[in-house]
């Protein structure tokens, strides 16, 4: 509690000084990104129930473990969380049980537990969250229990080795046999073995399966299934399944990534996932309203990697900006003492518009959730499914852009804290190898520009017919009547240059498309002739998205004065930062003159001052305890010399002052008078 640390708990002079004349109300930030300040209390209370437990505390650092104790330890604390969730009397005055479990992981806090990932992670995420968004009434009765209570444990499986993002390629079948009633699930080439699903190595006992749906010949297209991988009592997989786990990766080693092979395992009919579509006894095949409904769990999952990325990227800015206010390096004027690096421009430069992207990052995110919320309550009612198109355009772009945005983020966040950044120690690899795999799962990053690409050339073209426009590409309708140039500079002014930047994109890769087409080219060639154009008019429309809700989340923002002038900062900071980053395309979109893009630079160095002064008491309002951020570098004391030299002092190596391996490598090669 960040509050309450500045009085009871020791920190060194520098952090002091940087505490002491906060010009804003730190605590209603945090509520802000807990969504309240009943929820900042509730997670407040969860945290000091989960860190004052032996049972959860690492016997080792998990960096000395072998990769058999690292799974062990997580499913260990992954098993016990559960357990103690579901009957802790401290936790029912939060909901107890599922609330609590959901508290947990759907917070930040996940992370100070498993910090090297979680086999169950998927199982609370991906698999519940099929059961309750994809399956009928009747499947969740069923369902629902045994996978909260534990009785089963389960995976989402639809990557395959040799298909990820292109789901109309995934070569697993399933064939129904209107004899039996059952279902076929078969892998029928190597490239058709799932693969990469958490949990699935040696965890999970059953899987929701994406699997291409055959009825009397004919290929429906992916669909879900519910399948047993392993006997409920031995936990032996079962006849006609072969699973087992894929190897070490970059990080989430504690994470049982696994492969799975089926050769003709039959499942009852009723495995179907079958909310939005059905298959009846007789084979009749009932279609879904839309194709797009059954990707609900991918878009959720989209929605929450918005969410995790930007909990890491708080967890890397507090690090570095801390570390930073700490770290006394060189000699701004010969002879005087050293400064903390903090005082550098070119540190501020790295830390502050990452700190203005957690805001930016944080509202879109929360503007993207509640549109899933309404489509799925639409969904849900039967009602009009006018805002799927919106919805899977918007999750591509945001999860895209998003996770890009953060790995970079965190890797300047890493060299901003020079080599200690490199020590495990720091947390900042860990925090790095947790989230680039975010560019790839869910929709490999490219695919899903070429998709938000797809979405934008349909509109744009819809938008030249007068046609009806999608929330987010509802300025398209102006693109007859804008001036290409803005002469406004203020923030709405700039969201205008990301708008006409993107239709003036959008125009030119139409036209070479329309050219292609006729030139006798076909149109797939043509567009995969554009697709480098496409991917980055996909990338400008995104950081417009990011942009227009940062500044209209500000306009509803009704807090006190201080926050208010801190945010509008902190926007003005990400707008700018945005802009001269891409002030390429803005001037040659013609929306900015170079003039224009000098004096944003200017500003932006005006900004840094003006916000340097406050860049602790930013980071400090995350609210993030010390055990989230399990680092020597970010820990809220600012002891970071210490806590180096004791982190060190646990490496085994240390355990003795000559190890065996001198004597069996090192003393023959001396006395050898090679």
């Amino acid at each position: 509690m960040a509050g309450k640390q500045v009085q009871v708990r020791f920190c060194v002079p520098d952090l002091q000084k940087e505490r002491a004349n906060c010009s804003f109300n730190k605590e209603e930030i945090t509520n802000i990104f807990d969504g309240g300040e009943h929820n900042t209390e509730t997670r407040r209370k969860l945290q000091n129930i989960i860190f004052s437990d032996p049972n959860l505390q690492d016997p080792i650092p998990p960096d000395y473990m072998s990769h058999e104790q690292r799974y062990e330890n997580e499913l260990r604390k992954a098993v016990y969380v559960m357990k103690k969730f579901m009957t802790d009397p401290q936790l029912q005055d939060i909901g107890g049980g599922p609330e609590a479990i959901k508290w947990m992981y759907n917070s930040i806090l996940r992370h100070a537990i498993h910090k090297d990932g979680n086999p169950l992670m998927l199982h609370f995420g991906m698999f519940l969250g099929a059961i309750m968004g994809q399956m009928s009434e009747e499947q969740q009765a069923e369902w629902l229990p045994k996978a909260m209570s534990g009785e089963i444990i389960g995976t989402y499986t639809q990557t395959e080795l040799g298909h990820g993002t292109f789901l109309r390629g995934l070569e697993t079948t399933a064939t129904y046999d209107p004899v039996t009633d059952e279902f076929i699930i078969h892998s029928p080439t190597i490239t058709a073995t799932k693969w990469w699903p958490g949990g699935l190595g040696k965890t999970s006992s059953f899987a929701v399966v994406m699997a291409q749906l055959h009825i009397r010949g004919q290929n429906y297209g992916p669909h879900p299934f519910v399948v047993q991988l392993r006997e409920h009592v031995t936990h032996a997989s079962r006849p006609g399944i072969t699973v087992g786990e894929i190897g070490p990766r970059l990080g989430l080693n504690s994470n049982d990534n696994g492969f799975l092979r089926f050769d003709n395992v039959r499942i009852p009919r009723t495995n179907m996932v079958m909310k939005h579509s059905k298959v009846l006894k007789d084979g009749t095949y009932v279609k879904p309203k839309s194709a797009k409904l059954s990707y609900g769990v991918m878009v959720l999952t989209r929605v929450g990697i918005c969410y995790d990325v930007c909990w890491q990227l708080m967890r890397a800015t507090t690090i570095a900006t801390r570390y930073a206010a700490v770290r006394h390096q060189s000699e701004l004027e010969v002879g005087e003492a050293e400064p903390q690096i903090i005082e550098y421009q070119t540190q501020q430069y790295k830390v502050l518009p990452m700190i203005a992207s957690v805001y930016a990052i944080w509202f879109a995110a929360d503007t993207l959730r509640h549109t899933y919320m309404e489509v799925q309550k639409n969904i849900n009612k039967g009602s009009d499914l006018d805002l799927l198109p919106e919805l899977h355009a918007s999750s591509c772009a945001l999860k895209a852009l998003f996770s890009t945005d953060v790995t970079d983020g965190i890797s300047v966040m890493r060299l901003g804290c020079g080599g200690h950044g490199y020590l495990a120690s720091s947390n900042l690899p860990r925090i790095y190898t947790s989230t680039t795999p975010s560019q790839t799962y869910e929709g490999e990053n490219t695919v899903l520009w070429l998709q938000v690409a797809r979405f934008l050339i349909k509109s744009f073209r819809e938008a030249s017919k007068g046609g009806r426009l999608q929330p987010s590409v509802a300025y398209f309708k102006n693109h007859q009547t804008q001036t290409r140039r803005i002469t406004d500079l203020s923030n709405s002014g700039l969201v205008s240059g990301y708008e006409r930047s993107v239709l003036s994109m959008l125009e030119a890769v139409a036209k070479q498309l329309q050219q292609y087409s006729e030139e006798g080219m076909r149109y797939e060639h043509a567009w995969n002739a554009c697709s480098v154009r496409l991917v980055n008019v996909a990338k400008v429309h995104a950081r417009y998205i990011v942009c227009d809700q940062f500044v209209k989340a500000l306009a509803k923002y009704e807090g006190s004065s201080g926050v208010r002038q801190i945010m509008d900062q902190l926007c003005r900071l990400y707008m700018i930062y945005s802009v001269t980053n891409d002030q390429g395309i803005l001037l040659k979109s013609g929306a900015l003159t170079p003039d224009q893009c000098n004096l944003l630079e200017e500003e932006l160095g005006e900004l840094l001052a003006a916000l340097r002064p406050e860049a602790v008491n930013l980071v400090d309002a995350f609210d993030l305890h010390d055990e989230v951020l399990d680092s020597t570098l970010g820990a809220w004391d600012g002891d970071v010399y210490n806590r180096l030299y004791n982190e060190a002092m646990k490496s085994p190596l240390n355990k003795v002052d000559v190890p065996d391996a001198y004597y069996k490598y090192l003393q023959p090669l001396m006395k050898s008078n090679l």
